[in-house]
């Protein structure tokens, strides 16, 4: 079973003409876990992603596997598997001899084609043009080029692009599977929604630089869902609410209520013969969290 080992960032920069395009930056990813690295559009992950990946280079800083820059790995492809593009295919090639190149190129077993398809769900496929691929079915071949020397390592970049909520379900069932078996994960996104049920920690940066590190539970120190709800009668419902037991605080955009559910909320409401004009779940304290550390944030 493959083996993960640490994915090493230290003081990484990297500056196009006056542009600073990550700063200073420095974290750790851990074998047997999924790291999410987040940062709106522009933060610098794909670059950061792009110098750990020996694609471009830093003006400052290492980033390596296990102490071992990308570059100076003995065996690239069985040591790290990585998908930073969902576009970078013949068109005119089949998924399978898409593999077939790198296979031949890595030395592999024609065999680890079918096993890396196999395992992303494009046995059906293998034999079609990448041209009449959806955007869902690209990111999956790229999911399984990065997956074809079965390596230790994975590093992603906005893999759930293009995926729909199903496809999204089993990527997230994947990478945790992956995980447990040992092997270090990270998984770069724009969206905290997009990772949170899948991943063990997070790195975010905002313009180039670390914001925040730590687990999803540090993010979120409050916890629980939030309803926003509003009614004609603001008084009664509030009145009603606490008469429930539960918590509420009073914004200009409706009452807010803690760790309730739309459909408890409603219930509530109803039983009270309550009118509402609005009622819809609140935005976790955990996406709030984030927004507001990469600058995003808003006032309700």
């Amino acid at each position: 079973m493959p083996t993960g080992v640490p994915i090493e960032i230290s003081g990484l920069t990297k500056h196009f003409g006056p542009v600073a395009a990550v700063s200073d930056l420095s974290f750790t990813v851990e074998p047997g876990r999924v790291t999410g690295f987040l940062g709106p559009n522009g933060a610098g992950k794909t670059t950061t992603l792009r110098m750990l990946l020996g694609l471009i280079a830093p003006n400052a800083g290492t980033a390596t596997f296990g102490g071992v820059p990308y570059a100076r790995l003995e065996s690239p492809l069985t040591s790290v598997g990585a998908a930073l593009e969902a576009s970078s295919f013949h068109p005119g090639r089949s998924a399978r001899n898409h593999l077939l190149v790198y296979a031949q190129a890595a030395r592999l077993p024609s065999a680890t084609v079918d096993v890396a398809l196999h395992k992303v769900g494009l046995t059906d496929y293998a034999d079609r043009r990448v041209g009449g691929y959806s955007l869902g079915m690209r990111q999956r071949l790229g999911l399984a080029f990065a997956l074809l020397g079965d390596p230790g390592v994975l590093v992603l970049d906005e893999p759930v692009n293009g995926l729909d909520p199903e496809g999204i379900k089993w990527i997230r069932l994947f990478l945790r599977e992956l995980a447990n078996e040992g092997r270090t994960i990270l998984v770069s996104s724009h969206l905290l929604s997009e990772v949170q049920q899948s991943v063990d920690e997070v790195v975010i940066i905002a313009k180039g630089e670390l914001v925040h590190r730590g687990t999803l539970a540090s993010l979120d120190p409050a916890g629980g869902p939030q309803t926003i709800v509003e009614s004609p009668d603001r008084p009664a419902l509030v009145g009603a609410l606490r008469a429930s037991g539960f918590t509420v605080s009073e914004l200009r955009s409706g009452v807010l209520v803690e760790n309730a559910e739309p459909a408890q909320v409603g219930h509530v409401a109803f039983v009270a013969g309550i009118e509402l004009s609005s009622l819809h779940r609140h935005r976790s304290g955990l996406e709030e969290s984030f927004l507001t550390l990469v600058g995003e944030g808003g006032s309700l």
